[in-house]
């Protein structure tokens, strides 16, 4: 595992859940907007082993309810499910954070009791996957199979689109629900500058604006909601 951080205490990131999050490094997306671009983009910086990570964890027995894995792309840390089996092991429940472009070790780590809840980020429309992901070229069959994989209900699970003014119209996003169409939760959430961008350029809609888009949106997928506008 390359973990770059530790938020000790989160009470946003689990929904309903006091929790931490782990922060990995890499990613094979290169998503505009991220604004955890330094995970992405610069060469691994570990301020933090796995063991220190679990040593912390074995101190918040009884205080914690879970743990957020989130990154970058998690799934792309080889030594994922030894670590999530660890963490399980404690006790906590385990939030986990995926593009979704890795169906088959997504699929595996939810069969075997290793994950209680994942929020997978659809980036954008099917046509539009690729620009917005950052990619040249990308097969959409990973992503697509992810999304079927949760609608299932074998976890409990969200999507969630951040939504930008550059890369996002009402019509991609009206787009996105019906390909969701069935899904349990889906996350309409408003762009935050963090400082730290892959594109610095990108700037978000107004609460207001978004707020127009999460009507339409609603509409043909009533289990939609807003994130992050005030």
């Amino acid at each position: 595992m390359i973990i770059e951080a530790l938020q000790k205490l989160t009470l946003l990131d689990y929904p309903e859940k006091m929790a931490c999050t782990i922060f990995t490094h890499g990613c094979n997306f290169r998503c505009p907007f991220c604004h955890n671009a330094p995970l992405v983009t610069e060469s691994a910086q570990e301020t933090i082993t796995a063991p220190q990570v679990l040593d912390f964890l074995r101190t918040r027995k009884g205080i914690l309810d879970g743990v957020c894995i989130t990154g970058g792309e998690p799934l792309m840390q080889s030594d994922i499910e030894d670590f999530m089996r660890e963490i399980k092991d404690m006790g906590f429940l385990i939030k986990l954070d995926t593009n979704g472009s890795f169906p088959a070790k997504l699929k595996d780590l939810c069969k075997k009791g290793l994950v209680d809840y994942v929020a997978m980020d659809i980036k954008n429309s099917k046509q539009k996957y690729a620009l917005t992901a950052g990619k040249k070229l990308f097969d959409l069959s990973s992503v697509a199979e992810s999304v079927e994989f949760l609608k299932k209900g074998t976890v409990a699970y969200e999507f969630r689109t951040t939504v930008t003014r550059d890369f996002h119209t009402q019509e991609d996003l009206m787009d996105i629900s019906r390909w969701l169409s069935g899904c349990d939760a889906y996350y309409l959430q408003q762009f935050v500058d963090s400082g730290n961008l892959i594109d610095s350029a990108t700037s978000g809609y107004t609460d207001g604006e978004l707020r127009e888009m999460y009507k339409a949106v609603k509409r043909h997928l009533p289990c939609t909601q807003l994130r992050g506008v005030k």
